[in-house]
């Protein structure tokens, strides 16, 4: 048997008979050995009980605390069957060694209703990804409790004000006269309405003072910071609330808000609102943001999502608009600021740039390397498939829990990375300035492209592969002619008689000999709106192109309509020019060579394509990619490549032009 095997037996053998055993390791894992003076179990949250503690760590070996205090915490968890507890030190103790606190108050956690029990974890180090400063401690260990094996816990911070915490300016006590009471103050929205707290004036959230402590802190420094609370929130609420000195940002340190708004949606954290941590040091007129607590029902793991939301997951929602209330109003009235909306977008997309998924996928990694050992004695006793919360899945085996958490942060940052996008407000429609594509011309009503039957114009469904559907878009003086490359013809306006912006409308266009010198033929492309659509305007009749009724059938007719004040609002005739392939040398003017042999790869581990080529000096045609939608996601050349890897999964198009061949193929990211 293995080493590994033996020690896991006699572990097991240990539980069952129930015997005293010395303080020796469990697992790979530091073993926590906690004997309380009355030798009986620790009951209430509230009142602590005395006992000893002997810590051992990874080497073996024992350190031995006397006069330790020990109690129950937690709300919801400590109901659960396995329970979180605190311990507090009659002296500061350095528990977990250099680079982390000094302190008398330590936590350990149970992470029972987190199959992963790396839930917390993974968010710590989600934020030191950040600009958060302060991210509590993860350090696993077993615990054994009046000799009894309790599982696998997690020693970590309580959050209070102190170095390697949140090192902000320790206020004295007892308060001097004159002492400067503007920091530090630990505060937190708390749901639970715990400790010492109150509600403020505008948006009514439950704020916690946690620094300084109930039992330290004066009547002025509650006034103090109640008034500053309560200025910001009246600054939010105010008309002028995105305004950067007299709104709410002249109140907040925006580095940490954004971040620690990106983590509350990163790890779909409903109860990420409902408790919020933010501080303010000395001196300092901002707010600061975190640190991150209590993340063990987030990434997915709370089925209260699903009930109470008719969600089947979260992988697809925002928090701010499913999760429980506290902050949420202040962060819903921030979605309303312009800078807040591009802040929140940019700083993601930065985030996930700079390889956020496969950082946070490594972290899970590494956790199911050290928890390996550990976790098997642990669900020897508490079973891996046991409710022992609101768990939304439960499997068979801890490689699946761990498995199903990997693939929810995959597939929900892909998702944050969308719907962060749609909210940030979109900039003007740009003139329009042909590049060397043939473009398709798409209703904004019922995306379909507009095509030619005969020499009519009609719409037909998108089809990425119909050369009468492609359009060369050539300048001409301050117009433009539209020249259909199936045809070889031009977008022609055939009305007769008189015209004017709404005189004799409702002719179907068509297309035509191309002639510069026919009016008829011209088009001004005339922005709309923040979405990059186009009126097209004629120049001869100065009627606008409209879908016929604004039908979704294929074959409806393009006709000659009204121009008026509805140009920008009527989506019949609103159109946006959708990029589909390089122009063909003829048209394009560019002579371009086909390599002999080359071939293009993809590499789904990556998501990255490049061409390969026995010549590759002739890899210098123009590669587009666009979804399934057609939406041109980027192009490259060809002796460049392109990564995929910040794209949503399914469907791409990759189409190119050389020679006088155009390539397409689909592949599946």
């Amino acid at each position: 048997m293995t080493k590994r095997t033996i020690l896991l037996l006699s572990t097991l053998m240990s539980m069952l008979l129930g015997s005293a055993q010395d303080y020796a390791l469990k697992t790979d894992l530091p073993t926590v050995y906690v004997e309380t003076f009355d030798g009986k179990g620790i009951t209430s949250k509230e009142v602590y009980k005395y006992c000893k503690l002997h810590y051992v760590d990874e080497d073996g070996l024992v350190t031995h605390y006397d006069s330790v205090s020990i109690r129950g915490r937690g709300n919801s968890t400590w109901n659960m069957a396995k329970k979180p507890y605190k311990i507090k030190f009659n002296e500061k103790e350095k528990l977990l060694g250099k680079g982390y606190a000094k302190a008398k108050k330590w936590t350990l956690l149970a992470n029972a209703g987190d199959k992963t029990m790396m839930r917390n974890a993974v968010t710590s180090a989600l934020g030191r990804r950040t600009s958060l400063p302060f991210n509590p401690a993860a350090k696993f260990v077993d615990l054994v409790l009046n000799n009894v094996y309790q599982g696998t816990y997690q020693i970590s911070d309580q959050i209070d004000v102190r170095p390697h915490r949140v090192d902000i300016t320790e206020q004295n006590y007892p308060l001097g006269q004159n002492d400067n009471i503007t920091g530090g103050y630990l505060l937190e929205v708390d749901g639970f309405h715990d400790g010492n707290w109150f509600n403020t004036t505008t948006y009514r959230a439950p704020v916690r003072i946690h620094y300084p402590e109930d039992d330290e802190i004066e009547e002025r420094q509650t006034i103090f910071i109640k008034n500053q609370v309560n200025n910001f929130e009246r600054l939010l609420a105010s008309d002028n609330f995105a305004d950067s000195l007299r709104g709410y940002r002249a109140c907040v340190d925006t580095a940490t808000l954004i971040d620690w708004y990106i983590c509350t949606e990163v790890s779909a954290n409903i109860d990420g609102f409902y408790s919020t941590y933010f501080y303010k040091d000395q001196s300092n007129p901002r707010f600061y943001w975190g640190p991150l607590w209590d993340y063990d029902i987030a990434y997915n793991n709370d089925e209260r999502v699903r009930s109470e939301q008719q969600l089947s997951s979260s992988v697809r929602s925002l928090m701010v608009d499913i999760a429980y209330s506290g902050s949420r109003s202040w962060v819903r009235r921030m979605w309303e600021d312009e800078w807040f909306q591009k802040s929140v977008y940019n700083r993601f997309k930065q985030l996930m740039d700079d390889g956020l998924v496969e950082y946070m996928q490594n972290t899970v990694d590494s956790l199911q390397d050290v928890l390996s050992l550990s976790q098997e004695m642990n669900y020897a006793k508490w079973g891996i498939n046991r409710k022992m919360y609101h768990e939304m899945v439960l499997y068979s085996s801890y490689e699946q829990y761990v498995s199903d958490l990997k693939n929810f942060i995959a597939d929900h940052c892909a998702f944050l990375l969308q719907a962060f996008a749609d909210r940030k407000p979109l900039e003007p429609t740009p003139p329009f300035e042909p590049q060397d594509y043939y473009y398709h011309i798409v209703n904004a009503k019922t995306m379909k492209a507009m095509d030619v039957t005969g020499t009519n114009v009609v719409q037909n469904t998108d089809d990425r592969t119909k050369e009468r559907q492609d359009w060369m878009v050539r300048k001409v003086g301050e117009s433009f002619m539209l020249i259909n490359h199936g045809m070889d013809m031009a977008l022609n306006d055939p009305t007769t008689g008189s015209v004017g912006p709404t005189e004799n409308v409702g002719t179907q266009l068509n297309v035509a000999a191309t002639n510069e010198e026919k009016s008829s033929q011209l088009w001004k492309l005339i922005p709309q709106g923040t979405v990059g659509y186009y009126n097209l305007e004629n120049v001869h009749t100065q009627h606008v192109a409209n879908l016929h009724g604004g039908n979704a059938a294929d074959n409806t007719p393009v006709v000659s309509y009204t121009n008026d004040s509805r140009n920008s609002s009527s989506m019949n005739r609103l159109w946006y020019l959708v990029p589909n392939g390089p122009l063909s040398p003829e048209d394009s003017g560019i002579e371009s060579i086909e390599p002999e042999y080359y071939a293009l790869a993809y590499n789904p581990q990556t998501h990255f394509l490049h061409f390969g080529s026995e010549t590759p000096e002739a890899l210098t045609f123009t590669v587009q990619v666009h979804s399934a939608k057609g939406i041109l996601i980027g192009t490259f050349t060809a002796s460049e490549g392109f990564s995929l890897q910040n794209q949503p999964k399914g469907m791409y198009i990759v189409s190119w032009k050389a020679g006088r061949k155009t390539r397409k193929l689909k592949l599946e990211r």
